[in-house]
Formats: structure tokens, C-alpha cells, sequence
């Protein structure tokens, strides 16, 4: 019999998928939750099958990014992941948990985790001229930006040569004065 698939709502799965290292992540901590498992045993089936989990499928974040990620509010703090560094599984990572976890839940999430992974990549192809046309904008305001610094400097020239000329003007001449 197979379990509702809405079990948990796409935004629910969303929220807790971040962008790390250029790839849409999810921490061990997370992916435990919604399969309904401790942390530690999702842990424990990962390194009992570590050949299963090449580094684009998983990989451990460095102090540096689990600091980031406090910082940006992705997680409430460094307490939150169990006072451990967590592990980050990319789509794949998160394909492959379900074959070794093997719970009739990890597969039904796994199957919703990738759902929302294929949802967010036709979100971003979808728009994908957007980031084009933003980032043709960026590179003509960065074009402007130094233009008028340009400008600046060249009326800061003509304002200095002037103001040099009025201090020549008003110095005593010598000679004849009408």
C-alpha cells in the first residue's frame, strides 16, 4: 500500500533545501526529519554504505559554511545541527538515501524531495532569460558608474583650474591701474 504522497507540503521540503557550493543541498539533520529517522542512524546507514555516496552526492560542511549559514539565517545556530558538522546530500545524495534507509517513508519523501529538486531547476530555466537580462543591467550600470566617476573627475579638474585662475585674478597686479 503505498502512502499519501502529500505527507508533507512542497514548501515545507522546500524550506529546508539551501544553495551551497553552487548546488541545492539538504543537511543530514533535515533529510532525517522528514524521513521520520534520528539523525545519528541516517548517519550510521551513510557510513555503512560510504561507496554509495560519492562526493557529488554527499559531502561534510566545513565550520566556515556552517557559520555562513547561521549568519544568513539558514539555521537558528551551530547548536541547531547537534554539535557536529552536518552532512550535505545534493539530488542525488538524496536518491540514494532512500535505497539505504529502505523505510517505506524514505522512499515516499525520497520521491517528493526529488519532485521539488526538478520543480525548483524548471523554475530556474524557466527564468533563466530573467538572470541574463539582470545581469546585462549589472554590467551596464557598472559601465555608467564609471562614466560618471569620469565626469566627476574631469568637473573636479575644471572647478580646480578655475579656482587656481580666481586666486591668479586676485592677487595684487603690478603696473598701471586704471
Amino acid at each position: 500500500m503505498k502512502e499519501n504522497n502529500s505527507i508533507i507540503p512542497h514548501q515545507a521540503v522546500m524550506s529546508k533545501i539551501y544553495m551551497l557550493r553552487g548546488q541545492s543541498i539538504m543537511l543530514d539533520r533535515d533529510l532525517a526529519e522528514l524521513y521520520g529517522v534520528k539523525t545519528i542512524r541516517l548517519r550510521q546507514q551513510v557510513s555503512r554504505n560510504t561507496d554509495r555516496f560519492p562526493d557529488n552526492f554527499m559531502f561534510r560542511l566545513t565550520h566556515e559554511e556552517v557559520e555562513l549559514m547561521v549568519s544568513q539565517n539558514a539555521i537558528p545556530s551551530i547548536q541547531h545541527l547537534g554539535g557536529s558538522l552536518p552532512y550535505a546530500f545534493t539530488e542525488h545524495g538524496v536518491l540514494m538515501l532512500a535505497s539505504v534507509l529502505r523505510s517505506g517513508r524514505a522512499i515516499q519523501m525520497s520521491i517528493r524531495i526529488i519532485e521539488v529538486f526538478v520543480q525548483m531547476r524548471e523554475m530556474i530555466m524557466m527564468h533563466a532569460d530573467l538572470f541574463t537580462k539582470l545581469k546585462d543591467i549589472e554590467q551596464h550600470i557598472t559601465t555608467h558608474d564609471e562614466h560618471i566617476i569620469d565626469l566627476y573627475e574631469h568637473l573636479k579638474n575644471l572647478l580646480k583650474d578655475k579656482h587656481e585662475r580666481e586666486e591668479l585674478d586676485k592677487r595684487k597686479r603690478i603696473g598701471f591701474n586704471k
